[in-house]
């Protein structure tokens, strides 16, 4: 039945950690909780272990109420960000810990520890310990001895943040993979987007200790419920303005002077209103070019990122930004004359933030 908070809060003194936060996260799901630092990420995941108390609110594991039971009671694991190994046991001893405390039979352990320590590629380091290992290395081997728990629910706090790119990537997918076929229900804390959007069956967006959008990478990504959302996981260009009118199954808005066409919206005319444009759904030409949704400028910068390249343009509406594959923008150079284009399908209405759009950006 998997994991269920219900209208959870949790405060340090004047500090509202988490506020009526409620979640539901289905056997063998693997859902990620996102935000900035700061979100209540971490307090999510102690007062779920049993480590914090919440204030109000119910915590359900496997259908039953887990409020009154302690951390060793509540059959979860909590990977935490400081790895809490054992210093005086080596790879192998660490990863051992949790079957042998529940006397499996030998052959079993043995299996399951090579299992474990091949998946986070420390197989050469078994002898080490942990005052012999990297950062990275710590991590890793804190996860397997997470992983060889038998556990049914893991919670992993930034898991894959002290790991080279390489191995981060890899892991990812290991993760995932593992999380389905051995059923296990997993809440994975990240701040970072790429990572949430890989790995995630369900992502939760948490600013400030409430949540702000939860639902597919792909609904979160395309279909985000406010500014700070489309901004924080991607990137965004803005404008504000007014919306001018309804037309052609679209909505159009006055910006400083510039018409935007953009989704529908259920928002009536004469609203106040931000747009929002990912940035990789911006197109750039050379040179001037007229049309709909068209903006010129000066490019004032190429940030070479492998496989995209960003531009940053400055023109009369602002500073814009686009993301667009390298082998397009080979051609281009700093001080060229650009237009950004996009489609009115790509650019999202949102209300107007009550505490302006800037505010609304901020991280935290």
């Amino acid at each position: 039945m998997g994991l269920e908070l219900r209208k959870v809060s949790k405060k340090f003194g004047d500090v509202v950690a988490l506020s009526d936060v409620s979640v539901t996260v289905g056997t063998a799901e693997y859902v990620v909780i996102l935000g900035p630092t700061g979100a209540g990420k971490t307090t999510m995941l102690r007062v779920i272990a049993g480590l914090e108390d919440p204030d109000s609110g119910d915590i359900l594991i496997d259908g039953k109420r887990a409020n009154v039971l302690g951390p060793e009671e509540r059959g979860v694991v909590y990977l935490s960000q400081t790895y809490s190994l054992f210093p005086h046991m080596n790879v192998w001893k660490n990863t051992e810990f949790g079957p042998d405390v529940r006397d499996w039979d030998p052959k079993d352990k043995e299996r399951l520890v090579t299992e474990m320590l091949n998946l986070v590629r420390l197989q050469d380091r078994t002898a080490a310990y942990p005052s012999e290992l990297s950062g990275g290395m710590r991590q890793r081997n804190a996860l397997a001895r997470a992983l060889s728990t038998n556990v049914r629910t893991l919670l992993l706090d930034e898991p894959l943040r002290a790991l080279d790119a390489r191995l981060r990537l890899n892991l990812r997918t290991e993760l995932r993979k593992m999380s389905t076929d051995l059923g296990i229900t997993s809440l994975h804390v990240t701040h970072d987007q790429e990572e949430a959007i890989t790995i995630a069956d369900k992502i939760v967006v948490l600013r400030k200790g409430e949540i702000i959008q939860m639902g597919s990478p792909e609904e979160i990504f395309n279909n985000p419920v406010s500014p700070f959302v489309m901004h924080f996981v991607g990137e965004a260009n803005f404008f504000t303005g007014r919306i001018s009118s309804k037309e052609n199954g679209g909505t159009v808005l006055k910006c400083d002077g510039l018409a935007v066409h953009a989704r529908p919206t259920g928002l009536p005319t004469g609203s106040d209103v931000c747009v929002g444009i990912k940035t990789e759904e911006c197109s750039i030409h050379p040179g001037r070019k007229e049309g709909e949704n068209s903006l010129t400028g000066r490019l004032e910068r190429i940030l070479f990122l492998g496989r995209l390249t960003s531009l940053e343009i400055s023109s009369e509406y602002g500073d814009l930004k686009a993301k667009i594959p390298s082998r397009i923008s080979a051609t281009l150079k700093e001080g060229d004359e650009v237009t950004l284009q996009f489609g009115k399908n790509q650019a999202i209405v949102f209300p107007l933030p009550e505490d302006g759009l800037e505010k609304e950006l901020e991280v935290e």
